[in-house]
């Protein structure tokens, strides 16, 4: 007598992870999916591309008979008054101006995120809190960093040099004006969360507000600090643009998107290409950078991931 086959039995299936979920309705956003191409081709550009197009340092008698050459094959975005490649330059300026969006950003979510933390879970703190973030909203912001920038770039110069203290002030003062929008955004989902079951379960057990704060909070508002995060490396963008573009954001050896902008102005009747480049640039920054927002939004949500 023989035995029976045995049937196989078959694994149950494992669940997807909710990164691939992210990732799946991520990539059902058109816009953010171009996005997310045009800034890693931007990032590339900007980090790897000195490296592959580094023309050499022309001396001041031939930099002068190339200027203001029309773009070719030698140079494919034509050459500045003083005869410097302007790819070149644009590659510099948006390694500035990209760094600049990214560490202003950071600061502002991490400020940001810690006022409305604190102002959601301790009552106490939540009245002087949000009245000091209306107070920030209701300042204007460029004239603030005008005069942030005319008070204090040269002492900060003076201790840190040119660079490093325009860069440091730049990103300091967006990144302190720039954290209310992220501090009202978590605010509110901290309300909400610390009146959920298992927030109430571990305050029941005596676990020290901290902990809750570390452990059940925190990881639940990451979803709306991420897309604040993207909005706000745009919203960075474009103000350190219009400080440069107003001739008072970084020095002139000191290339960004937004210098070249205030330095091609004068000659965009008979050079418009000077505009045009980093014009295009930060708009195409802005754009992908916004449409990624809307697409880690909506990717984010757990209502419209499931749908």
């Amino acid at each position: 007598m023989t035995d029976a086959p045995l049937q196989a039995v078959a694994k149950p299936e494992r669940p997807a992870s909710a990164w691939r979920a992210i990732w799946s309705q991520f990539r059902t956003h058109k816009g953010a999916v171009f996005g997310l191409v045009i800034l890693t081709l931007l990032v590339l550009a900007v980090v790897i591309g000195p490296y592959l197009w580094n023309p050499e340092k022309l001396t001041v008698a031939k930099a002068m008979a190339v200027r203001n050459r029309p773009p070719s094959l030698q140079f494919p975005l034509g050459t500045d008054q003083l005869g410097r490649d302007m790819l070149q330059r644009m590659m510099q300026a948006g390694k500035v101006s990209l760094a600049v969006g990214f560490v202003a950003m950071a600061i502002a979510i991490v400020f940001g995120t810690f006022v409305g933390v604190v102002a959601g879970y301790y009552k106490r703190l939540d009245g002087p809190l949000m009245r000091l973030t209306d107070m920030f909203l209701a300042l204007p912001l460029i004239p603030l960093l005008l005069v942030m920038v005319m008070l204090f770039r040269d002492r900060i110069a003076g201790v840190m040099g040119p660079e490093l203290g325009a860069f440091t002030l730049i990103v300091f003062a967006i990144g302190i004006t720039s954290w209310m929008q992220a501090a009202r955004v978590v605010r509110g989902e901290v309300l909400a969360l610390k009146e959920r079951e298992y927030v109430l379960a571990a305050r029941s057990i005596g676990a020290a507000p901290h902990r809750i704060i570390l452990r059940h909070i925190l990881p639940n508002v990451v979803s709306p600090v991420m897309v604040a995060a993207t909005l706000g490396v745009a919203e960075a963008i474009i103000t350190e643009s219009v400080l440069s573009f107003l001739g008072l954001g970084f020095p002139p050896d000191f290339p960004t998107w937004g210098r070249l902008l205030f330095d091609g102005l004068q000659y965009m009747q008979l050079y418009p290409e000077r505009v045009i480049w980093p014009g295009l640039a930060i708009s195409l920054t802005v754009l992908s950078v916004n449409y990624i927002g809307d697409g880690l939004r909506d990717a984010l949500d757990p209502r419209i991931r499931g749908r």
